[in-house]
Order: structure tokens, then sequence, then C-alpha cells
């Protein structure tokens, strides 16, 4: 594919949008995640032009939407055509992860361990020598997965880093 370099100027999120293989677990999730209440839960769509602007023959599905301070987030159940999961790993092209802000870093760890969410590894503070631009020393992430496997990530930044 070859995509002209002329800028676009696209520099605002309205969403994120997560296809999930259970709507209702995933609904749970979030829920648990984000400490809120989805502001649509359960809706449902048909239709045959959706689907093929999505590059589908059709698309059935429920979906649900949870309104974060600064971004949404869609998850989306596809009953037709039902897709297969997709392992995202974080080393796989095309994968993604969404970075979720938080400010005090080691009690929301400390209590995601305690609730049972299982982290990818430990979480881990950039030091010198690792990173560039050194704006980013200090920063806290960890990540985890939802139940399809959806890259996860808290982050405590440091300085100007905000990724």
């Amino acid at each position: 594919m070859t995509v002209s370099t002329t800028p676009m100027n696209l520099t605002r999120a309205a969403h994120v949008g997560i296809s999930v293989s259970d709507l209702d677990a995933s609904i749970a999730f979030y829920r648990a995640l984000t400490g809120r209440e989805p502001s649509v839960a359960n809706e449902t769509m048909h239709s045959v032009p959706f689907g093929h602007s999505q590059g589908l023959s059709t698309a059935r599905l429920r979906y649900a939407t949870f309104d974060l301070d600064n971004i949404g987030i869609d998850l989306i159940e596809f009953r037709e055509p039902v897709g297969e999961r997709t392992e995202g790993a974080a080393n796989r092209p095309g994968s993604m992860h969404l970075c979720l802000k938080v400010d005090d870093f080691d009690t929301v760890y400390r209590r995601m361990k305690e609730a049972g969410y299982d982290f990818l590894g430990e979480d881990y503070t950039f030091i010198a020598g690792e990173v560039t631009p050194d704006a980013a020393l200090g920063t806290q992430v960890a990540y985890f997965n939802d139940p399809d496997g959806t890259n996860l990530e808290i982050i405590r930044p440091e300085g100007g880093f905000s990724n």
C-alpha cells in the first residue's frame, strides 16, 4: 500500500474499538477495571452495508461503550461473521495496546494483583541507558490482557513522557 505523505491532521481520538468473544464477560472486566458503568450496553446492529464498510460480508453484532475521561472504549461482539482470536502479542505487527494512565502506580498495581489480574511480567521503571529521551526516566509501566488477549497497560508517566 502506498500512502501519500500529505498530512491529514487527524489529532484527536474518539474511541478505541475492541472485538470481544463474549460481550457480557468483557463488560464485567472493563466495569471492574475502570470502575464505571457502560454508557451503552447490549446494543445490537445487523447491517450488510456496515459490514461492507469493514470489509465483511455483513455485520451482526452486540456492543457496549465505556466512556473514560479522554476516550471511549467500544466493546464489539461480532455474531456474524464470527472472527478468530488474534494472538496480539506486543511484538506482532498489527497488534495494539490500550494504555491507561494512573496517578499512584504502586497502589493501583498492588490492588490489581490482589484482585487477580495476571500481569504479563513484572512492573517496569524506565532507567538511564535504556530509553531515549530522558523525559521517560522514572516512568512506571505494567502490561496485562483482557479476557480475549487484548494488550492493556497501566502507566505512571514521569516528566514529559505521556505514552
